[in-house]
């Protein structure tokens, strides 16, 4: 697993840390946290138990924050976040979410973030934000930094988060909160479960549908429990995390999305707005706006290589009379397509699903194509 602390500081703990713990789970540094890489199970079965019940992820490590507009208005707190990220923030409905990117001046990727314009009475002119462990601490000093007068970062270090996730999670919390199965994909609500107060929201990290349910640190345990409780739902470590993320072609922080990618080479143009494409107004907006029109020269794409062999992060790609032409930045094995899966960038001209490429593994070239992407489809509840 990737983003591991640094030894000499002492590791944090999630508000779930005993339950991992009283579980079995092998635990590992990740992003500064103590975090279950996986429980006694393992990575396979884990894994494809999220393909085919339901499977409970903590995901507390996760930065939760609130922007605030002292002046209570949705558009204030829009147009400031909208100054950082490219996605069109003004329009969400009460209770939407998108998924964005903020931004440096160049347009390169310094993380990866979901806004949701809250939809609770009395919180007019709030937006909640969940970042990556790794870079919530940047990502707030640099939001912060950035912000007009009157409207201010408030963090939530407090709140617990878990992902409940696969074809059976919306029967599990639908048995909990019978509103939930209501929810529309990227849509949440507040929500009461045994009296602790919940905000779900109808997304995830898996290409599966679910929910992502965050609470008070105090209440995580109990509410994990509950969940767990279900014969459908089985815990599930950063291992299988990483292995379903991976076959639903969805980017992670500091592998396949960093500041030396746009959004536009990373494929993620669908998470930028019409208005935002034409109007600009964000960071790197001159870059974006031209890879959009001109396209990009180098892209992220699927990779199938032949055989079982895996291609690991940093592997070099070629083509086949050994011109070098991209690098992996994901790979592994995809339990559900029964083979190894990656993706990486490549140079525009050999971006076309089907297109043979070499992957250097261990200095002998070994045969690939270029895939589309998701290599598990997408299950979502649109």
């Amino acid at each position: 697993m990737a983003e591991h602390a640094h030894s000499d500081e002492p590791l944090l703990q999630t508000p779930l840390h005993a339950e991992h713990v009283a579980l079995g789970a092998r635990m590992v540094p990740f992003a500064g946290y103590d975090m279950p890489v996986q429980y006694p199970t393992g990575i396979l079965t884990e894994h494809n138990w999220t393909r085919e019940h339901a499977g409970l992820f903590d995901v507390s490590h996760m930065g939760q924050a609130f922007l605030v507009a002292d002046d209570k208005s949705h558009e204030t707190v829009a147009r400031a976040i909208e100054a950082l990220i490219p996605a069109d923030v003004l329009n969400l409905k009460p209770n939407q979410q998108r998924y964005s990117q903020l931004l440096a001046e160049d347009g390169g990727i310094l993380d990866d973030l979901m806004v949701t314009r809250v939809g609770a009475p009395g919180h007019e002119g709030w937006l909640y934000l969940v970042v990556n462990a790794s870079m919530k601490e940047q990502d707030y000093a640099h939001i912060e930094a950035r912000l007009p007068k009157g409207v201010a970062l408030r963090r939530k270090d407090d709140l617990g988060l878990m992902a409940l996730q696969g074809p059976s999670a919306e029967a599990v919390l639908a048995r909990l909160v019978p509103e939930a199965a209501g929810l529309a994909f990227m849509m949440s609500a507040d929500v009461q479960i045994d009296a602790i107060w919940c905000h779900v929201s109808r997304s995830g990290y898996t290409g599966e549908d679910g929910f992502e349910i965050s609470c008070q640190g105090k209440d995580a345990p109990a509410l994990w429990n509950k969940l767990l409780a279900d014969p459908e739902v089985k815990a599930i470590g950063l291992g299988a995390r990483d292995s379903l993320r991976l076959e639903a072609g969805l980017c992670l922080y500091g592998h396949d999305i960093d500041p030396t990618t746009s959004p536009i080479e990373a494929g993620l143009i669908w998470s930028i707005q019409k208005r935002r494409r034409e109007e600009g107004g964000f960071p790197g907006a001159e870059r974006v706006q031209r890879e959009i029109k001109d396209g990009a020269a180098r892209v992220r794409v699927g990779i199938r290589p032949e055989g079982r062999a895996p291609a690991r992060e940093g592997t070099i790609i070629t083509t086949p009379d050994g011109h070098e032409v991209g690098i992996v930045t994901s790979g592994g094995f995809g339990p559900t397509v029964n083979g190894p899966v990656a993706m990486g960038y490549v140079a525009k001209e050999v971006s076309a699903v089907g297109t043979d490429l070499h992957l250097i593994v261990r200095g002998k070239p070994l045969p690939a194509k270029v895939a589309a992407m998701p290599f598990a489809p997408h299950r979502y509840k649109r």
